[in-house]
């Protein structure tokens, strides 16, 4: 076996919290394999403005995520044992990768299709928006206290997050909590991300420039403020219900 193909398929043995991590993770994220696929956007380009604006998610997904998707495609090439798996499979198990060189092309290329198949669907019209359930929202204020408490304690993550990467709002052992990430990394990653927690993803921004840079040049801050108005909270509240 070459040093590419080292990984055998029981190095993907869902395991433990692991395991349980994976099966709670959206099912058309779950069920794919490569050569893996862009889905459309549930919504126009335009549909978010004007908190973010047209051109910005035309760039970001038809450019952007669509460039992760054909690295990860082209890196698995030749790779049956690894392109047999589902998105969530690799990412959880990245750390079993000994090719440091794959492993890294996986990581930044994998860890972008997820992150921003992930993201669209966390965004939704600003009438459209909704509301915590009340069990995520009963969440959230015994872990922050308030939902003010929580949008302060997410939006400084995301603000604190030095150059690019995300912020999340993750479930770990019953309880919801603000952790981030560097570069396409995000909380299916053991073992390859420092001081970050690890968890369930229930909600993720992106805070890349290229996410907001056309409309908001450097002003993060504004970027982040203007999002909360588009985040579909009956997704994320699906999500929380799904990681019981």
């Amino acid at each position: 076996m070459t040093s590419e193909n080292h990984l055998s398929r029981r190095h993907f043995a869902l395991t433990g919290a692991l395991a349980a991590g994976a099966a709670l993770l959206p099912s058309r994220l779950v069920q794919a394999a490569a050569p893996y696929e862009q889905a459309a956007l549930p919504y126009a380009f335009d549909a978010l403005e004007p908190h973010i604006d047209a051109k910005t998610m035309e760039i970001h997904h038809g450019k952007h995520h669509a460039t992760y998707i054909k690295n990860l495609n082209t890196a698995l090439e030749g790779k049956a044992d690894l392109a047999a798996h589902s998105l969530n499979d690799l990412m959880a198990h990245l750390g079993k990768v000994e090719d440091k060189a794959l492993q890294t092309t996986l990581r930044n290329n994998g860890g972008g299709h997820w992150n921003h198949a992930f993201f669209w669907e966390t965004l939704a019209p600003a009438d459209k928006s909704g509301k915590p359930s009340d069990e995520l929202a009963k969440a959230i204020d015994a872990s922050f206290g308030s939902m003010d408490a929580f949008k302060t304690a997410f939006g400084e993550a995301a603000t604190k997050r030095f150059g690019s990467g995300w912020a999340w709002l993750i479930k770990k052992d019953g309880k919801v909590l603000v952790t981030s990430t560097p570069n396409q990394d995000n909380p299916l990653m053991p073992g390859l991300v420092p001081d970050t927690d690890l968890g369930t993803p229930l909600l993720g921004l992106d805070v890349w420039e290229h996410a907001y840079y056309l409309h908001y040049q450097n002003r993060r801050v504004d970027y982040i403020a203007a999002w909360w108005n588009v985040v579909n909270w009956d997704k994320v509240s699906a999500r929380f219900a799904d990681a019981k």
